[in-house]
């Protein structure tokens, strides 16, 4: 008997064939968990590599589980390509916890564009938030040398922003210098996805459209949720992969889908929490995926991009 055809490889979709390199939980939405599912509504095969595979996230009272090192990716990454599947058009990496198994990132990116060229590598550079780095300070080094260069989308907040730049932002001006700083560096495509300034949360996306060229900015002002989530980022970047791709030259209209994508689903899990009888200030809460499918495949476009001159 014959093996049959990879229908996802025989029959590409319009949209694009996703491997998605994070963390997962049994239990919750963060890593893979968070973003799998959203791109496959939006009709995207994704094929998930767990780089952690935990009880549940690490924010509860105590998790058990398992790490995957930098030589079981590659034993993956060679059971793949032995069978003639390692044909992705996109890549989005999360959370990564160590030097090594980063190196090893690089690598299976570098396999990849060998098979196919036109690979987009969408990276959240995860390294910490509000001052704090929660991985290795060498890690930093390794994002800004390494990864940066070979990014095809760039994800940070604006500690991440500044840690990659060097540049401290406390202004607009800051977050679009930010930007122009890592198009040099690397990627045609930088959304910082959250930035605070004089108490106004908002978002600053950038798009060179070729090297040497202005990029085309914006920004979108974002409502505050009174509350803290987990795997936001994470479903967030996944947003922005799916509605870039779909809307390749208008990374403004993508992050105004994924953003309102984002709130309406940060809404309703507020909302679920208070009508289950909780106090959504009192901790982290887990985003209510599974309920908001309608918000993920047909958001309603209330928060709309300005550009900048």
């Amino acid at each position: 008997m014959t093996t049959p055809p990879v229908l996802s490889l025989a029959l590409p979709s319009d949209t694009g064939r996703v491997l998605s390199i994070q963390s997962h939980t049994v239990q919750g939405y963060v890593g893979n968990k968070s973003a799998v599912f959203p791109l496959q509504l939006l009709g995207y095969d994704v094929d998930p590599i767990n780089s952690v595979q935990f009880s549940n996230h690490t924010g509860y009272p105590t998790f058990k589980g398992q790490v995957l090192n930098g030589q079981q990716l590659c034993d993956l990454i060679e059971g793949l390509e032995a069978n003639d599947l390692l044909f992705y058009t996109h890549v989005l990496t999360g959370y990564i916890g160590s030097v090594s198994f980063l190196d090893t990132i690089l690598e299976v990116i570098n396999k990849l564009r060998a098979v196919n060229p036109k690979l987009t590598y969408v990276c959240d550079p995860v390294m910490g938030d509000e001052g704090k780095l929660y991985v290795p300070e060498e890690l930093v080094h390794v994002y800004r040398e390494k990864v940066v260069p070979l990014a095809s989308m760039l994800t940070p907040n604006q500690f991440e922003a500044e840690k990659l730049t060097g540049l401290r932002i406390n202004s607009e001006e800051d977050g679009r210098e930010a930007c122009a700083i890592l198009h040099a560096a690397g990627p045609s495509k930088v959304v910082i996805t959250s930035i605070t300034i004089g108490g106004i949360l908002l978002l600053i996306g950038s798009h060179q459209k070729e090297k040497g060229l202005k990029p085309e900015q914006f920004k979108i002002l974002i409502h505050k949720i009174p509350a803290y989530f987990t795997g936001t980022g994470d479903l967030m970047t996944a947003l922005l992969l799916g509605w870039s791709n779909k809307y390749p030259d208008n990374l403004d209209k993508a992050a105004e889908l994924a953003v309102s994508t984002l709130q309406a689903l940060l809404r309703r899990t507020l909302d679920d929490y208070k009508r289950a009888g909780y106090d959504p200030t009192s901790s982290s809460l887990e985003i209510r995926l599974i309920q908001s499918q309608e918000e993920i495949r047909n958001p309603n476009v209330e928060l709309k991009a300005e550009k900048y001159c």
